[in-house]
């Protein structure tokens, strides 16, 4: 029997895509294109939310690939749980890292140059000159030291910095230096003029950035996260930021999307951008060439890309 696939990308608009499968369209609308128990590959919708993401997949019995084109796959692992064992569960690595490269590097420098508030003046016609911070000569530590938190260091060398520290889950020796664990971090955050959030979210990470975690963070840092808006306690992060203390730009938060009326839009030092570190145009193209080379790898039973882990007995 030819094997289902499930793409949320027009099979027709993507090149490459290997003979073999029965393709189809399906990206989190409520009908689904065919029955979910003859679907073998499943490429799960972008950005379309945790619940459209897992909900196919309690149906999915005959599943043995779930690809997702985020980084991260926190909405996608709860449905693991409903599919038999040793169905491969892979992400998008190499589709973000340069479009989450760049809006990192923007919020930075947005932040501490004050765009936002020439924005303000300018709807106003008012002149606000001044002087702001550099990023030169400042201290940069990038929590999370995956693709992601490397493209973010690429494009940090070029700024003159005086010192970038790294931090993974564990350590480990790099081209450009040391990373350390995570053990390590409370030692490192009151070095830091940038901290930088670039984590997935696990159990781990899940408030990482807490109360304690801000509190080593030295007067006047700014704190960036592109990870996932769980990462950081948010009621923790607002207490910090009223005080006046440190400065956030925030690409993910917690609430998300973030409602109307709450906190965190009118408070002082913050810049929030609606979680568009990876929605660019540079996004189709690459996640397009991943699918399509997975897919060969799949129908040609080779070795799949970014595995991240494999489902056991209880999922």
């Amino acid at each position: 029997m030819t094997a289902d696939v499930w793409l949320p990308i027009p099979p027709e608009e993507i090149e490459g895509l290997p003979e073999g499968p029965n393709y189809l369209f399906w990206d989190g609308g409520e009908e689904f294109p065919a029955d979910p128990a003859d679907c073998a590959f499943y490429v799960v919708p972008y950005m379309k939310g945790m619940e459209i993401s897992v909900r196919p997949l309690p149906e999915m019995g005959s599943v043995e690939v779930v690809q997702t084109l985020s980084a991260g796959i926190d909405h996608v692992q709860p449905g693991l749980t409903h599919l038999r064992p040793g169905v491969r569960l892979c992400n998008a690595r190499g589709v973000h890292e340069a479009s989450t490269g760049e809006l990192t590097l923007a919020l930075i420098l947005a932040s501490l140059r004050g765009i936002p508030d020439f924005v303000r003046a300018q709807d106003k016609g008012e002149w606000l000159g001044g002087f702001r911070p550099a990023l030169a000569d400042k201290s940069v530590l990038i929590v999370g030291y995956g693709s992601i938190g490397s493209a973010i260091e690429d494009r940090l060398t070029p700024f003159e910095l005086a010192r970038v520290a790294r931090v993974a889950r564990s350590g480990r020796t790099t081209e450009r230096g040391p990373v350390h664990p995570l053990a390590e971090l409370p030692a490192l955050l009151p070095e830091a003029d940038v901290v930088i959030l670039s984590t997935p979210l696990t159990e781990t990470t899940r408030h990482l950035a807490d109360a304690e975690f801000l509190a080593r963070m030295k007067d006047g840092a700014l704190l960036v996260n592109v990870a996932r808006g769980p990462v950081v306690d948010t009621k923790a992060l607002l207490a910090e930021l009223e005080s006046g203390r440190i400065t956030a730009a925030l690409d993910v938060t917690d609430p998300e999307p973030l409602p109307r009326g709450h906190p965190l839009w009118q408070a002082p030092g913050v810049l929030i951008s609606p979680h568009v570190g990876g929605p660019t145009s540079a996004f189709l193209p690459r996640a397009k060439r991943l699918v399509a080379d997975q897919l060969g790898r799949f129908v040609n039973q080779e070795p799949l890309r970014n595995v991240i882990l494999t489902t056991g007995p209880t999922g």
